[in-house]
């Protein structure tokens, strides 16, 4: 079976018999690809069915020079199916943007925020006896949030030097606030 002059009877014509024999050999197939990249079922029918029916409007557009009938039918699957990931993954991040929206906020107890500040009070004591170098890091760091080799970049020193002076001043840290 020529694949490629069926779609090319389908941009002509509008065949249908063509279409239906593309539909019974490729529906199925695209569906079994689908399944394989950990699609559920009923997802991969759709996406197979939706990949037939823009063969049907995109007919024209095939270039049998540029890829074969299979091989163009499959990427519009394939890219169906990675748009279908993408809607869902945007939908479960609208989701989990208003759930959050939804949580109410739950005012600190005042022991709570008696013993943040005890612990910011040490830390920042903590934060003084570490040597300048130590210091520096650790505030761009972890306040500042910026990337090692950003900070490395801004201090004119070696990555490994600065992931060095953070380790080592974490260590220190973590001595003066056990005592």
């Amino acid at each position: 079976m020529e694949w490629a002059e069926l779609i090319g009877r389908i941009a002509a014509h509008g065949d249908r018999d063509a279409f239906k024999l593309l539909f019974e050999h490729f529906a199925p197939r695209v569906k079994g690809f689908l399944v394989k990249t950990g699609m559920n079922a009923d997802a991969a029918e759709e996406i197979a069915q939706t990949t037939l029916l823009t063969v049907w409007r995109k007919a024209a557009q095939f270039d049998p020079a540029s890829a074969g009938a299979a091989a163009w039918i499959f990427t519009i699957a394939r890219n169906l199916r990675i748009d279908s990931a993408r809607a869902a993954a945007r939908q479960a991040k609208v989701a989990l943007g208003a759930e959050r929206d939804e949580t109410p906020e739950v005012a600190d107890s005042p022991e709570t925020m008696m013993v943040r500040s005890e612990d910011i009070s040490r830390v920042t004591a903590a934060l003084q006896r570490l040597s300048e170098e130590q210091s520096k890091v650790i505030r761009m760091s972890f306040i500042e949030e910026q990337p090692h080799g950003e900070i490395a970049e801004r201090l004119g020193l070696p990555l490994g030097t600065v992931k060095s002076r953070i380790r080592l001043a974490m260590a220190r840290l973590r001595d003066l606030l056990d005592d």
